[in-house]
């Protein structure tokens, strides 16, 4: 590496306050992240003629024409019988109006109509949000909120653990990235939209869920009841280890992220070793910008980071090193990664595999190769749309399967069980030997 105080100057003088564009890339579909906005007034009205109820209802007015060649009138005449014939199947103790559910309410129904266009692409990352999801999100962004501190999705259309967060209630509980929740509280999960499986999961402090569980390798399905409590999201930890190797645990890609890296980079060079763990397991990634201003250290100016392909909607991105590059050939670097490692995280060790920064270890990632947009479909509500893909410096899209290591390392139950660090010890090993 180069010299000590050149490069603590260079990790000083990079301020976080340059003025980032943070693009999230994180999974978007999480129990301790939600998205969505507070509720607004309904609108509309039965008796009115069901295309105007759904433009009185959208706020669109003209400016969205319905697109040509496509035949509407199955959704009018569903929405006229539903108007004329329907039945609760259950007397309700209040009107079927008076509900923001009821099927006789023009809100709720137009908000099926939407979730309904953004599920008939088949991508577990398009969802559409109503205003439910409002109390949620606003919880969340505030960094106050409750619940069991684990990221989900849905991967083969079975509701899949991202990550639990470190030290979090699930993750004391026992909840591991890969983890397929078959129930919530005893409720099949068959069918479940990632929105309705938070509104489950989460709850107040104190609160206990239950979660059934398919676990690779293990027969029976699992039980694990997670008490819940309020989250607080780690973001960096790192260690000099007595035979001189310097780790970094990195939990997320936050909007403080990057300089907490840039700390510990410096604490890095100062130790005076020239061996690096970057360890990204369970890390289900986030901001878009902390993840090439990160790769930003190790690489020369203008290399590839990762691109956004839009496939001829638009012109695609090319994200590029901004060329810090303080390390030089002693640099001996692994990053660890597993199932829980996603977006952001595959992004960051991706790039430095590629250009042979680093050797990876572990298992393969998660496999998110696709980059979401939040737009505003009304006042009140968004969809989360799939917009682009991410390619990465080689010009392949990040596969499905996710990223495979260098060396691969698989825990074992046994392993899990005596609390040995399989894959940390691998690292470790493969930094010894380097000369």
């Amino acid at each position: 590496m180069r010299n000590v105080a050149y490069l603590s100057a260079m990790l000083n003088d990079t301020q976080e306050s340059r003025g980032l564009s943070m693009r999230s890339t994180a999974m978007g579909a999480a129990v301790f992240v939600a998205v969505g906005f507070f509720a607004g007034a309904i609108a509309g009205s039965t008796h009115a003629a069901p295309a105007a109820v759904v433009v009185s209802v959208m706020g669109l007015g003209e400016v969205y024409a319905p697109p040509e060649g496509v035949d509407f009138s199955p959704v009018w005449k569903a929405w006229n019988i539903i108007d004329e014939r329907y039945v609760p199947p259950h007397v309700a103790t209040t009107s079927a109006t008076s509900s923001p559910t009821g099927a006789t309410d023009p809100q709720a129904r137009v908000w099926g109509l939407v979730e309904g266009l953004a599920g008939s692409v088949d991508d577990p990352y398009t969802v559409f949000l109503p205003p439910v999801e409002a109390e949620i999100f606003n919880e969340d962004i505030s960094g106050n909120f409750e619940g069991v501190g684990m990221e989900i999705a849905i991967r083969d259309s079975i509701l899949t653990v991202v990550s639990p967060l470190k030290d979090s209630p699930s993750f004391k509980a026992g909840v591991k990235a890969g983890d397929r929740i078959i129930k919530i509280d005893n409720a099949d999960t068959r069918g479940i939209t990632i929105e309705t499986a938070v509104q489950h999961i989460r709850g107040p402090k104190g609160t206990v869920v239950t979660l059934a569980v398919v676990r690779e390798g293990v027969a029976e399905p699992l039980e694990i009841k997670v008490t819940r409590d309020v989250i607080n999201i780690p973001t960096i930890e790192t260690e000099l280890r007595s035979d001189g190797i310097f780790v970094i645990e990195l939990y997320n890609f936050s909007a403080v992220s990057s300089g907490l890296f840039r700390n510990s980079l410096r604490e890095f060079i100062e130790s005076g070793s020239n061996r690096l763990i970057l360890d990204l397991r369970g890390n289900p990634g986030g901001y878009l910008e902390a993840a090439v201003e990160m790769a930003s250290w190790f690489l020369p100016q203008g290399a590839v980071v990762v691109t956004e392909d839009y496939a001829d909607k638009k012109n695609n991105i090319v994200h590029r090193s901004r060329g810090y590059n303080v390390f030089n050939e002693n640099l001996k670097m692994v990053i660890i990664v597993d199932r829980g490692s996603a977006s952001a995280s595959e992004i960051l060790s991706g790039a430095l595999q590629h250009y042979g920064i680093a050797q990876l270890v572990g298992t393969n990632t998660f496999g998110k190769g696709s980059v979401q947009e939040l737009v505003s479909i009304t006042p009140e509500t968004s969809l989360k749309i799939t917009v682009a893909r991410w390619l990465t410096p080689g010009g392949a899209q990040i596969p499905q399967e996710g990223i495979t290591p260098d060396v691969e390392v698989k825990p074992t139950e046994e392993d899990t069980k005596e609390d040995k660090d399989v894959q940390l010890l691998k690292a470790v090993e493969l930094l010894s030997n380097m000369r």
